[in-house]
């Protein structure tokens, strides 16, 4: 076992010998040497350390990229300043760097100062004289490392010249907690602290603690740490050299107090008109952390019916009190952080009020950042879907069986409990066998991580199945007196035979096999070889010892501060609920067991804690969760993907905030992000322009499948013969494409809309809605646009198909998931390439130059580059092509290869549509009306 202190020293140094030579020179042959070298420096070095370690933290550091940042900007009105000569003395971002680089590879500390340098420059010069105002978003990825980023752009910040930096960091104290330590490590340089005496130096500030540099700081990192009258009342600020850090919560009683206090005691200027006092002299930088949660305004009415602001207009009190602030000061940026940007772009851009100024919405700029090359998310995760199921995946997720269904008031943890449950498992105060298993997971990790050499590193497994603190009180009770039970036994070697052979049992049938299967589908992760269970066994009772059960309710305390903890890593089973949903990083989590079903995208989103960095144990990770909610996280990382897509062509052809903005405001399947955040209670407006919708869920009623069948037929026979009689055939780059199927070109829309007003989707389609499909169409044709179809039936290596002489059904087998459900659902009805059927090689060509020119190398989402156009490219060029015509795709699947037993028993064709829409400039829209009941039907409760 090396000593860890002197271990970091000599990876350090080492990093620093490497960085200099050539990427392709560094070999594991050279980073030996390189080691050799340093082990020169001191005597003893050698032999406190372990050498392994020291080596494979190297290669690990030097085998990683950064991903590529895309950009959407507007420059009106703001002044290029950002240049090397005026980066050349700053030292907060110095010191930073230097602490960056004890840690972090060499290259994700270059794409950090080169993406914050980046932020920085879209922002205002604080120099700058007259009155100005930024305000952009930063969308990183979900446990990607924002707070690192903000760090970064906040020592930036402070170096070229902004006075009042102010955090707004969530709405509880963990996380302002847990953001003021970051802080005090990466920007101040000591620990925060309500005695000023009790202050000591911690972080950057260990490395250039100079008292002349040192920011001042108003908030500290205890509990009751935020800033509050006490310390507003001893508060003077005059224009000085040092800037001021302020790391407040979104809470309405905070704000109005640091409003007052900077109208009061800040201000240097009053409007004789108007009486407004304003902050002339010390620029603003205001980091909004979360910023899709609580300070999105979710007030009606912002706007009348022309889309002119609404003057009367009250908008809720955190948004206010945000915007109010930023008016205050006459030089002010604004930047917001998020994984989960789908409310902030539903902001109205001009929703402005005489009281607050604009809304937040992102005017000036929006960064997608790219993600380091060991970054685990959600497309990684889940894969990407296929028509032969979901591709890709990592094999981690576990479902849970042993769970309530709505239906249900009865069972451990049925979902539509209230705060007085108490969970009982067949009877009694227990644990299902599911989380019990969960559990049994964690005490493997922990061994397993042990035997890897990473016993002093943090582990940890997040519980969350309810938003009720008491019932979590009751959850913490039973999984805590689980716990001691099986730590007794393994420790004193008491009645421990049973415990060991079930750890062994899931151990052989579940981590030996995934380790293995990881190494073998993503090497690139660098999983080590499972051990032997023998090795397991041996080291199990050490590793378990001291794992202990944890609630987190809010407070400071509860933030598990494993900056402070000393010696061996942290064992921690958190039991939470909201509170751990949010921002909240959980170092070394390994196991997460979820129940709760919020269908909203960017709650679920922020859910996702395991996303993130996992070196060395990616394969011990498990999730339990609902099929459900697999399937929603599914539709997550295919929605996230569609929108980066998206927002990389805008990037690559020059778009604004204000272009996305409207793309994704009337996205059909954001729609499931919170209903209160879009402002329409009761009716969304819905355009379908440059979308592609596709059935994946169908029902198995008999007559529905009937009544599908007969539309299907009515149109082939409308349509009468086909341009292709035998095979699709297309050009597509200098080679021959071919496709089982039939194509009809020039077809009017109107055949197109009696077939989808006779054909239904399932109840359960989230966004191919035929009655919703239809309403678009007929609404665009009014405009003269979508009067024109492709149609295509599209085939495969089934049975005959009656209404087509010779045409063999496509083959689409049930998603695996989703076997035993009522539905009969698959993974993809399209392949990517049908959607670009219509296209000719000209336009083909160009789909492929413009999807290329837009790719961005990014591998939170581990997407390759394009070797055909993607959708996004396919619509935009059928859109701008001159004729802006449809694509209706067909597929009549074989009922006896579907794989879903009352498919097969009904035995008729199942007929799935893909309808690809042309950009369309129109921005013209549906109104979809939904009750409050339907929806949370449909899509979950908004809490």
């Amino acid at each position: 076992m090396g000593d860890a202190a002197i271990e970091q020293k000599v990876i350090k140094f080492a990093q620093e010998l490497i960085a200099d030579e050539e990427k392709t020179a560094v070999t594991p042959a050279f980073i030996s040497d390189i080691i050799d070298q340093v082990l020169k420096l001191r005597a003893g070095w050698a032999s406190a350390i372990d050498r392994e370690t020291v080596q494979t933290e190297l290669i690990r550091r030097f085998s990683m990229w950064m991903g590529e940042n895309a950009t959407l900007k507007n420059d009106a009105g703001h002044e290029t300043w950002l240049n090397a000569q005026r980066k050349s003395r700053w030292r907060y971002w110095q010191r930073y760097r230097e602490y960056l680089e004890r840690r972090m590879a060499t290259s994700v500390v270059d794409g950090l100062d080169e993406v914050t340098d980046d932020i920085l420059a879209l922002l205002e010069d604080p120099l700058r004289g007259g009155s100005w105002d930024r305000r952009g978003m930063v969308v990183g990825h979900v446990q990607s490392g924002k707070t690192g980023n903000y760090t970064g752009l906040i020592c930036k910040a402070a170096d070229a010249g902004y006075k009042i930096i102010i955090v707004l960091a969530g709405i509880h104290n963990n996380l302002r907690s847990q953001t003021q330590m970051r802080l005090d490590e990466g920007f101040l340089g000591y620990e925060t602290h309500p005695d000023p005496e009790a202050i000591r130096p911690i972080g950057v500030g260990e490395l250039d603690a100079d008292p002349a540099i040192r920011p001042n700081y108003v908030t500290n990192r205890s509990n009751n740490g935020d800033f509050n009258a006490a310390v507003a009342n001893k508060l003077g600020i005059s224009p000085e050299k040092r800037p001021w850090l302020f790391v407040v919560k979104k809470n309405k009683s905070v704000l109005e107090k640091l409003n007052k206090w900077v109208r009061n005691h800040v201000a240097d200027s009053e409007d004789p008109q108007t009486g407004k006092r304003t902050v002339t002299n010390l620029p603003l930088l205001l980091v909004d952390d979360e910023a899709d949660h609580a300070s999105v305004d979710t007030g009606a009415d912002i706007v009348d019916e022309d889309g002119r602001p609404n003057d009367d207009h009250q908008p809720k009190a955190i948004n206010s009190l945000i915007r109010k602030l930023l008016i205050s000061f006459s030089k002010s940026a604004y930047v917001g952080y998020t994984a989960t940007p789908f409310a902030n772009i539903f902001i109205h851009e001009r929703g402005a009020t005489a009281e607050e100024g604009p809304d937040l919405f992102p005017a000036s700029f929006i960064i997608n950042l790219g993600a380091p090359s060991n970054y685990v998310g959600p497309a990684r995760l889940f894969g990407r879907p296929t028509e032969n199921g979901r591709f890709g995946s990592l094999p981690v997720v576990r479902h849970i069986e042993d769970w309530s269904t709505d239906e249900d008031t009865a069972g451990w943890m049925f979902s539509k409990h209230k705060s007085g449950h108490f969970p009982m498992f067949e009877g009694r105060s227990d644990l299902p066998d599911s989380l019990k298993q969960a559990i049994d997971a964690f005490l493997l990790v922990c061994a397993i991580r042990h035997l890897r050499g990473q016993e002093s590193q943090h582990s940890s497994m997040l519980v969350h199945v309810t938003r009720f603190t008491a019932v979590q009180g009751h959850v913490f009770d039973q999984v805590e007196a689980y716990l001691k039970a099986q730590r007794q036994r393994l420790v004193r070697g008491v009645d421990s035979a049973g415990v060991l052979e079930r750890l062994r049992a899931l151990y052989e049938a579940d981590f030996a096999q995934t380790t293995t299967k990881i190494r073998i589908s993503d090497p690139d992760l660098e999983v080590q070889e499972a051990p032997a269970w023998d090795a397991v066994e041996a080291v199990l009772a050490d590793a378990v010892a001291d794992i202990e059960v944890r609630k987190i309710n809010g407070t400071a305390k509860d933030v598990l501060d494993y900056a402070d903890a000393k010696g061996p890593g942290l064992k921690v089973i958190a039991v939470g609920g909201d509170k751990l949903s949010r921002g909240l990083t959980l170092e070394g989590l390994s196991v997460s067991y979820f129940l709760r079903s919020s269908k909203m995208y960017d709650t679920l989103m922020q859910m996702g804690r395991w996303f993130g960095y996992r070196p060395g144990y990616i394969d011990l990770c498990r999730l339990y969760c609902t099929r459900e909610l697999s399937e929603w996280f599914g539709h997550i990382a295919d929605a996230s993907e569609e929108l980066r897509e998206e927002f990389e062509m805008m990037a690559a052809s020059g778009g604004t905030p204000r272009d996305f903005g409207l793309k994704v405001q009337s996205h059909p399947v954001l729609m499931v992000t919170s209903r209160m955040k879009m402002r329409a209670a009761r009716t969304l407006m819905l355009s379908f322009s440059g979308q592609l919708l596709e059935t994946v869920s169908f029902s198995t009623d008999k007559t529905k499948i009937q009544q599908n069948m007969r539309a299907a037929t009515e149109l082939l026979e409308r349509l009468g013969k086909p341009k292709s009689p035998d095979e699709i055939r297309r050009m597509r780059g200098g080679t021959e494409q071919t496709w089982q199927g039939r194509v009809w070109q020039d077809v009017g829309h109107h055949a197109v809309l009696d077939f989808l007003r006779t054909y239904t989707t399932s109840e359960n389609a989230l966004k191919a809605r035929s009655n919703l499909i239809a309403d678009f169409v007929e609404s665009l044709a009014r405009e003269g646009e979508l009067q024109s179809w492709t149609v295509a039936v599209m085939g495969g290596t089934g049975a005959d198909f009656a209404p087509l002489p010779g045409f063999k059904l496509a083959t689409r087998q049930v998603d695996k998931e989703f076997a035993t459900s009522k539905d009969y659902r698959i993974g993809r009805l399209l392949s990517p390439r049908d959607e670009a059927i219509d296209l000719d090689e000209a336009e083909w060509t160009r789909a492929l130059a413009i999807a290329k020119a837009a790719w961005q190398k990014d591998p939170g989402r581990r997407a390759a580059e394009p070797e055909e156009p993607n959708g996004p490219a396919v619509r935009f060029v059928r859109g701008t092509s001159g004729g802006s015509s449809g694509l209706l795709l067909l597929y009549p699947i074989d009922p006896a290869r579907s794989g879903h037993s009352a498919v097969q028993s009904i035995g008729l064709p199942i007929i799935g549509i893909g309808v690809s829409f042309p950009t369309s400039e129109l921005g013209t829209k549906i109104p979809y009306s939904v009750n409050n009941v339907a929806w949370e039907l449909q899509y979950g409760s908004a809490e």
